[in-house]
C-alpha cells in the first residue's frame, strides 16, 4: 500500500453530519474502497451487502424456505445481529456466533439474491441501517445497492462506483483467489445484479448522484477520486454527474 494511503486527510465538518453513501454493482470494488475512503476520513463504515449475507445465513441455518417471503421477513425481524462499523476491523456475528467468514461461502453468494429481493426483508434491514447511521452521530461511509436512493437519500456525499463488466469479472476472480471458474465468477457477478436490479436500480445514477467509473483505475486510484468527489461536495464546489478520473 502507498505512503499515500497509509495516511488520512484532515478531519471534514468536524461536529457536522457527514454521511458518504457509496452504490454499485458486483465486484465494482466498492466495499474495499468504501473501508478505505472511511479509514482516511476518519468516519465509520458499514457493509450492508454483510447484513443481507447475515440474514441469508441465518435462514438457511434455520431451514427458512427462501421462496416464501412471509418467512424470510419474519426471519429478519428475529435476527440478532451485531456487525463492525470500524473500518479498522471486520464481524459478523448472528446470535453472538462468528458468520464472517461463513457469509463469504459461495453457497450464501448463490441465495442471497432471493433475501435480498424479498421486499419485507429489505424494509426491515433498511430500518437498522438507518438506526446504525444515526447512532454515529451521521458521520458514516454506507456502502451497498440503495443507499443514495433508499437507505440515505440525504446524504451529504452521494456516488456510483462502476466499472466494466470484464473489469468486475477479474476483480472478483482475484478476490476469489481464483478458486472460480469463469461461469460461477459470471453467477456471482452478471446474475446476481440481473436479480437485485428488480427491486433496486444501482446501475444508474439518480439525480444528484455522482457517477466514479474506475474501470482503468487501480485501487489507490479509485480511493483518490472518491475522496476528490467527498472534498468537492463538501467544499460545495462544482461536481460533476460522472466523474472522470484517469485517461
Amino acid at each position: 500500500m502507498t505512503q499515500e494511503l497509509i495516511e488520512t486527510v484532515e478531519v471534514l465538518r468536524p461536529g457536522k453530519s457527514l454521511v458518504v453513501a457509496i452504490d454499485g454493482p458486483s465486484g465494482s470494488g466498492k466495499s474495499s474502497v468504501s473501508k478505505e475512503v472511511a479509514r482516511r476520513l476518519k468516519l465509520a463504515y458499514l457493509d450492508t451487502g454483510a447484513m443481507y449475507r447475515a440474514l441469508t445465513w441465518f435462514c438457511l441455518e434455520n431451514g427458512t424456505d427462501l421462496d416464501d417471503g412471509a418467512a424470510v421477513e419474519a426471519a429478519s425481524e428475529a435476527l440478532t445481529l451485531d456487525i463492525s462499523t470500524s473500518p479498522q476491523e471486520e464481524y459478523v456475528r448472528v446470535g453472538g456466533h462468528d458468520v464472517t467468514l461463513a457469509i463469504r461461502e459461495p453457497a450464501i453468494s448463490a441465495a442471497v439474491s432471493a433475501v435480498a429481493t424479498t421486499l419485507g426483508a429489505r424494509t426491515e434491514l433498511i430500518r437498522r441501517q438507518r438506526e446504525l447511521i444515526e447512532q454515529h452521530h451521521r458521520r458514516m461511509v454506507v456502502e451497498g445497492r440503495d443507499i443514495t436512493t433508499v437507505v440515505a437519500p440525504h446524504a451529504e456525499v452521494r456516488m456510483l462506483l462502476t466499472a466494466s463488466e470484464e473489469a468486475r469479472l477479474r476483480r472478483r476472480g482475484i478476490q476469489l483467489g481464483g478458486s472460480q471458474n469463469a461461469e460461477q465468477l459470471a453467477a456471482q457477478v452478471t446474475h446476481r445484479d440481473a436479480k437485485d436490479s428488480t427491486v433496486v436500480n444501482f446501475t444508474t445514477a439518480a439525480d444528484g448522484v455522482v457517477t466514479l467509473d474506475s474501470s482503468e483505475l487501480d485501487f489507490d486510484e479509485t480511493v483518490q477520486a472518491a475522496l476528490d468527489i467527498v472534498d468537492t461536495v463538501v467544499n460545495h464546489t462544482a461536481v460533476p454527474r460522472r466523474a472522470v478520473h484517469g485517461d
